[in-house]
């Protein structure tokens, strides 16, 4: 019977999939990447091979997992655009796991979102629901994290939070702001995939950080440590969602979607259980506050430009 050893990692020149084959690389272990940008600038230096997602050519794909124990699917598309679709990246993922399973994978250890529904009236959470469903379905060992909202240097939502404080005179929060999250560190989340890589029985877990903020806390907390001084003024989500679409004009992206507005006003971004996370947001942004959000960072440049390597904030 054939060992298989390696590990796969989906986009490991990106950003949260950089971090888990980071780690699985300082255990020792083989590690190779299924990307959509295989000349991406990284910082690997060829110790992690990269092979094209075949989402069209699903015997290719399992191909490119022939050998592999252990697959980190980190793929997903963070909202619905000309180029790209929830409905695609749905589909592309149901095609990875029938190619794992076809290729012989033992484990998928798979990123989600908190408070998936099958019945959700927001797409995104939706999807995510329709794809642990399929992957408990395979019959394949599954661990699935279900994390908040990332940061780390490579970060967009808070990098971009910390931005528009340091660009704009006042801070619109959506509604009264008293919505919760709790954002787990990116390493934490990778530390949490690996070792879930290791284990054999099926979990799912909510990855969330040690730290609960509401939507104008969060913001409050980010102006204070950047040392900036600004009104937030509660304004109707419609109205947010307009200023958004005019800042994202100005800078060629998508600030934020009227789906990612509802489902943060509705509280799909907290859950009632013990954080998976050690790596406390405030402390890391005093760590990093000289550099956070003094650059924007761009959704849509990082899906133009598939060379050049994620800028850290």
């Amino acid at each position: 019977m054939t060992e298989y050893t390696t590990h796969a990692v989906t986009g490991a020149f990106g950003y949260s999939g950089k971090y888990i084959a980071r780690r699985l690389l300082a255990q020792g272990k083989q590690v190779i990447t299924l990307t959509n940008s295989v000349d991406r600038d990284n910082a690997f230096h060829g110790r992690v091979p990269a092979r094209p997602f075949h989402f069209d050519h699903p015997n290719q794909l399992a191909e490119s997992l022939h050998g592999v124990s252990v697959l980190y699917n980190t793929y997903w598309v963070r909202f619905n655009h000309k180029t790209f679709k929830h409905a695609d990246a749905v589909q592309n993922s149901l095609t990875l796991f029938q190619a794992a399973k076809a290729a012989g994978v033992q484990r998928i250890v798979h990123v989600s979102i908190t408070n998936p529904a099958l019945d959700s009236p927001w797409e995104y959470f939706r999807g995510k629901a329709v794809l642990e469903q399929a992957l408990m379905e395979t019959g394949l060992s599954y661990a699935i994290l279900r994390p908040t909202v990332l940061f780390g240097k490579e970060d967009i939502l808070i990098n971009n939070i910390a931005w528009l404080l340091r660009k704009f005179p006042v801070f619109g929060l959506f509604g009264d702001g008293q919505y919760r999250l709790q954002p787990i560190y990116v390493d934490d989340l990778a530390r949490l995939a690996v070792a879930q890589g290791d284990e054999t029985q099926d979990v799912i877990l909510n990855a969330i950080g040690p730290e609960t903020f509401t939507y104008r806390e969060l913001v409050q907390t980010l102006a204070q440590i950047l040392g900036v001084k600004r009104p937030l003024l509660s304004i109707p989500p419609t109205t947010g969602f307009i200023a958004g679409q005019v800042v994202g004009r100005l800078v060629d992206d998508v600030l934020i979607t009227r789906e990612e507005i509802e489902g943060l006003m509705a509280g799909l971004l907290y859950v009632d259980t013990p954080p998976t996370g050690t790596t406390r947001l405030t402390d890391w942004a005093r760590q990093h506050a000289a550099t956070l959000g003094r650059q924007y960072t761009s959704e849509l440049a990082r899906r133009r430009d598939r060379q050049a390597a994620y800028a850290s904030n």
